[in-house]
């Protein structure tokens, strides 16, 4: 079973490869995606993680992480 993480108080140059980066030291990525506003095309300074596994293991490691 999956779990989808939320991913707040990103810098705003953060990419989705960024995140897929940093999250796939603690198991398998199926999808990473920084959020964008539409009007600006600029980052909204959130996004989404969904992991096949390892997501226990990435919540306990990144919450706090810089």
């Amino acid at each position: 079973m999956s779990k989808n993480l939320y991913v707040g108080n990103l810098p705003f140059g953060t990419t989705s490869d960024d995140l897929r980066t940093a999250f796939s030291q603690f198991g398998t990525v199926q999808s990473a995606s920084v959020v964008m506003d539409r009007e600006t095309g600029r980052s909204r300074g959130f996004g989404f993680v969904e992991m096949g596994d390892g997501g226990d293991e990435a919540i306990n490691a990144m919450n706090g992480a810089e």
